[in-house]
């Protein structure tokens, strides 16, 4: 009985908060904005999009961009390449020279030094009212940003983000998974930036007030786009995700390819958490405080109560064999595949736990595994190019 009562003790901190916090959401979700939208919010826009070494994405990108529906007076485009060693500046440089109505601007750094040191060097050539940075390998819809603006004309709202899609979603059963767990987390995001502000934004697309923005990710976390939430909820600006704000790219088709990025955004959250964990000891977050405590447990407590989960279902399994049957709730589809998903994110946020406090070096701006996958008939179908 004592071991039963523990296995559930665990078992609630580790994957019973994070049911109640799915079906928390999905209920937030479905409630009205408490937003004041401005339909007839024009601002004048800073593109930025951060380069390096993308020669197999980049002429897409660019044609993507040409066709996003907005005044051209009103947009300027900023490339900053962090010195790619391919054609990724050729293509830059004749996509200006090909389309001189547009605003572009090319910046080249001395040397690399990362996603986030990247955006600041950028933001010094931004004359927009609002920034946006999208990431090179990350694809918009035409209207997505008449679409996404009038959210920004809420003075309270300092920053959006929208949901990832896959376009390869159905490629392997790694890509499904992921899809899975996206729909998932989109999901509570959007419930949370329905009840005050989301801690999790996505750089595939972002958009900030100018006013608001004195760097990218201040408290340096090594996360461009989760890593500047922190300072936007600590000047009191809520950060909200948006579903019109959806964003196109691939993901890699092996499991390998998944934990790896999954390990690096890891290594970046904790960090990202450990900044808020900062600011609430020294009361100085000024909204969405129970978000922040919440995303704290889940993210920082959950994992180490399900380390003695797990302890204690082993034990269980050798006292009363017969609730080794629990095991087939990982039958159930759709429930087993949040299990695995749940089960595959504590061990990559116990890793990286462990890699921290062991100060394993991690590697802020990585190569994605999953540029080859990209292909032209994909970004026709969704009418992206």
């Amino acid at each position: 009985m004592f071991v039963f009562l523990i296995w559930i003790f665990f078992g609630f901190l580790s994957l019973g908060m994070l049911g109640l916090n799915y079906v928390f959401s999905r209920r937030m979700a479905r409630k009205s904005w408490n937003i004041k939208k401005d339909d007839s919010y024009r601002p004048r826009l800073s593109i930025i999009v951060p380069t390096y070494n993308e020669q197999e994405v980049i002429a897409f990108k660019l044609k993507n961009l040409v066709r996003l529906e907005y005044p051209r007076d009103s947009m300027e485009f900023i490339f900053i390449d962090s010195k790619s060693e391919d054609s990724t500046v050729d293509h830059i440089n004749r996509f200006i020279r090909e389309y001189p109505d547009i605003n572009a601007t090319l910046v080249v750094e001395q040397e690399r030094r990362g996603k986030t040191f990247a955006l600041d060097a950028a933001l010094k050539h931004c004359t927009g009212d609002v920034l946006i940075v999208s990431d090179a390998d990350c694809f918009l819809p035409r209207c997505v940003l008449s679409d996404v603006l009038p959210y920004l004309g809420d003075p309270t709202v300092g920053g959006l983000s929208g949901p990832k899609k896959l376009l390869n979603y159905d490629g392997s059963s790694a890509s499904r998974s992921e899809d899975r767990y996206l729909s998932a987390m989109n999901l509570i995001k959007l419930g949370e930036s329905k009840q005050s502000s989301t801690l999790l934004f996505e750089g595939g697309f972002s958009a900030y007030r100018r006013t608001v923005l004195d760097s990218f990710d201040p408290k340096r976390t090594g996360s461009d786009d989760c890593g500047t939430v922190v300072g936007l909820l600590e000047k009191g600006f809520r950060a909200i995700m948006v579903p019109e704000a959806e964003f196109f790219t691939t993901f890699p088709k092996s499991w390998r390819g998944k934990i790896e990025i999954k390990t690096r955004r890891a290594n970046q959250l904790l960090r990202v958490l450990k900044a808020y964990l900062d600011l609430m000891i020294n009361d100085r977050i000024r909204i969405g405080k129970t978000i922040v405590a919440k995303n704290l447990a889940n993210y920082l407590l959950a994992p180490i109560a399900f380390v003695f989960f797990i302890i204690s279902t082993i034990i269980m399994f050798v006292q009363l064999p017969l609730t080794i049957l629990l095991l087939l709730f990982f039958l159930v589809p759709k429930l087993g595949g949040y299990l695995v998903e749940a089960t595959l994110n504590y061990f990559v946020l116990l890793w990286a736990m462990f890699s921290i406090l062991a100060k394993r070096r991690f590697l802020f701006w990585k190569q994605p595994v999953d540029r080859t996958l990209l292909r032209e008939d994909m970004l026709a179908k969704r009418g992206l190019i």
